[in-house]
């Protein structure tokens, strides 16, 4: 949940740390802190809020010293405080740490009963006493480290530094991501490769309880029975270009206008427009012999999987199940073998995703991942890589990952139905032919920004905002509700649209708009009837269909959104793309940070 970097360098290392945490603020920016070893001490600096106060900071004390950790903080344990913020210190050590110790209560206890003082209310501080304890009884960073990672319960990724090794970090990992960059007489810790985008493309992921000694000579890694491993060293490919702005007021906007060349170059991936056939990234991967498909995923990779279940059920048969993440394996589910798991996430370490996963596969299922980093964890840990290639999102609330998955999703159920013997040549040329126009009809839709930016007025004031949906669309009706609710705050659900007489119709006043996503096909006028209903008690109604949906019922709506017409397999994605610039042209209209909303973080890595 927070963003982690270290360095152990020749030149001083403060502006640099500072300027990694930049590129890692999207996961986390309630405090920021940094520490140096110097001089024989431990130099600290920390800030609550966003980053720019940590700035502030070091412009009024600036730190020295050419090793130092630094971490920019979602909070789990204490409140976002100067005291709570990372990194914690003794005399003798400092710490950042990303995930959650599960018992450091007890841990905690025993310290304090051994005299040991605390100064924050996190369970990152007792990671530092304990190092700090054995260090100052004499023990090497290495032993300390050795015997205080089996004492941890949870998930984590540490980075530790030492007062009397001024050229030395330790990192460690359960649970939550971290990565080596080698440099030239510089070695790095970081959360991730884009946070070393600036310093070296040249990295090695640490393995699941791996734990690494670094200095400016190299990295020296353990495995977690703390037997000296080689990890190998991997050209990244992210470069901090892919991390500007450009001419857009905000991430989120960047990333919504890269949809047609992001979704086209994943396309590309699993689609061969040279004979009009379709393809997996790893073609003797046997799906014929699937009779059960579980999808998995949180937030929008749920909805994601929502679309893909009517994907898979309709063109191939074949039964799904889907599930929050959060709550698959705690309500034991029952998987039949030969059965498949297929698990969807941005990150590739989102924590209950990742927990589901190694779940299924205790349970003997085939593991399937779609996943926007092929170097992550759960891609790493999968029968079945399912790459996106959106590139880095930086903004909180997804966009571009969303319609990449969706478009991996299309492409895998159209796979589904060939290998099951449900698809003709014709029928798959037809599929291979529709799937290569959303890029496109993506183009188009964005044409509406406009018209979007100037209905934005009409949503800002409102307490609560509908929306409704059909078949694929009541998924795109809980997408949109919930990128409302992420960056503008206002109160809004999604139902399908046929639910609505059956409760939430009593909702419905002028006070409440109401998006209603219909592209006119076979469910379009059973859901205009429903949106009807909704005109009759008062309801502003925002029509969002094509232009022959809108010449059929667009009379007595507040508004209408005309997109595209194009063929039911790519309508979610190409209709996902309104839903996301209306919840961003309302939050600019409100003033909310459209990036970095409140309280939320873009890798969920606690559970």
């Amino acid at each position: 949940m927070c963003g982690i970097i270290g360095i152990v360098g020749s030149q001083p290392v403060a502006d640099r740390l500072l300027d990694g945490l930049r590129r890692l603020e999207y996961r986390g920016y309630d405090s920021a802190g940094i520490a140096t070893d110097f001089n024989g001490r431990i130099e600290r600096r920390r800030a609550e809020g966003k980053l720019i106060n940590l700035a502030k900071v070091l412009a009024a004390e600036p730190i020295e010293g050419t090793t130092g950790i630094a971490h920019t903080r979602w909070a789990t344990h204490g409140a976002p405080t100067t005291n709570n913020a990372h990194p914690h210190a003794t005399d003798e050590v400092a710490v950042v740490h990303n995930g959650i110790i599960e018992n450091f209560k007890a841990l905690r206890d025993e310290l304090i009963a051994r005299g040991r003082v605390f100064n924050s209310e996190t369970d990152t501080e007792v990671v530092a006493h304990l190092v700090s304890e054995l260090v100052e009884a004499g023990a090497s960073p290495q032993d300390a480290v050795r015997q205080v990672l089996p004492r941890l319960h949870g998930a984590f990724a540490l980075a530790i530094l030492f007062r009397q090794y001024p050229d030395l970090l330790i990192g460690a990992r359960l649970g939550s991501p971290l990565v080596v960059g080698h440099g030239d007489n510089e070695t790095y810790l970081g959360s991730d490769a884009l946070a070393l985008a600036p310093l070296t493309q040249k990295i090695a992921y640490l393995e699941e309880g791996d734990w690494v000694v670094i200095t400016r000579q190299g990295a020296q890694v353990f495995d977690v029975g703390n037997n000296p491993v080689e990890r190998p060293v991997t050209l990244s490919g992210v470069s901090g270009a892919m991390i500007d702005k450009g001419n857009h007021r905000h991430f989120m906007q960047k990333e919504i206008y890269e949809q047609p060349v992001v979704v086209a170059q994943t396309l590309k991936s699993y689609l061969r427009r040279i004979d009009d056939k379709l393809s997996l990234p790893i073609p003797d991967f046997d799906l014929s012999t699937i009779s059960r498909v579980s999808i998995v995923a949180c937030g929008t990779s749920y909805y994601a999987g929502m679309v893909a279940k009517y994907w898979f059920e309709q063109f191939a048969r074949v039964p799904v199940d889907l599930d929050f993440a959060s709550e698959f394996r705690y309500r034991e589910p029952v998987m039949e073998a030969g059965g498949l798991a297929l698990f969807i996430s941005q990150s590739g370490e989102t924590a209950d995703t990742l927990a589901a996963l190694r779940h299924a596969r205790a349970e003997g299922q085939k593991i399937a991942v779609v996943v926007n980093v092929p170097t992550s964890s759960m891609a790493r840990e999968a029968d079945l890589l399912l790459p996106t290639h959106a590139g880095p999102e930086i903004g909180v609330a997804s966009t571009k990952a969303f319609t990449c998955q969706l478009a991996v999703l299309a492409a895998l159920a159209a796979n589904f139905a060939q290998a099951k013997g449900r698809l003709t040549p014709a029928e798959e040329k037809a599929i291979v032919e529709h799937l290569s126009e959303a890029p496109a009809a993506i183009n188009q839709a964005l044409l509406q920004d406009e018209a979007i930016e100037a209905l934005a007025p009409l949503i800002v004031p409102a307490r609560d905002v509908l929306y409704l949906g059909r078949g694929t669309d009541y998924p795109l009706a809980l997408e949109g509700a919930l990128k409302l609710k992420e960056i503008s705050y206002i109160h809004a659900e999604g139902y399908a649209a046929g639910e609505m007489k059956h409760g939430p119709i009593a909702l419905i006043d002028e006070a409440v708009p109401v998006i209603v996503i219909a592209p006119s096909g076979p469910l379009f006028e059973k859901t205009v009837s429903n949106m009807q209903e909704v005109q009759a008690r008062g309801g502003k109604v925002v029509l969002i269909s094509d232009e022959a949906g809108i010449a059929q019922a667009g009379e007595g709506c507040v508004a209408t959104l005309a997109l595209p017409q194009v063929h039911p397999l790519i309508a979610p994605i190409v209709y996902a793309v309104p839903v996301q610039l209306l919840a961003y042209h309302v939050a600019v209209l409100k003033g909310t940070d459209v990036d970095q909303p409140r309280n939320l973080a873009k890798s969920v890595t606690v559970e």
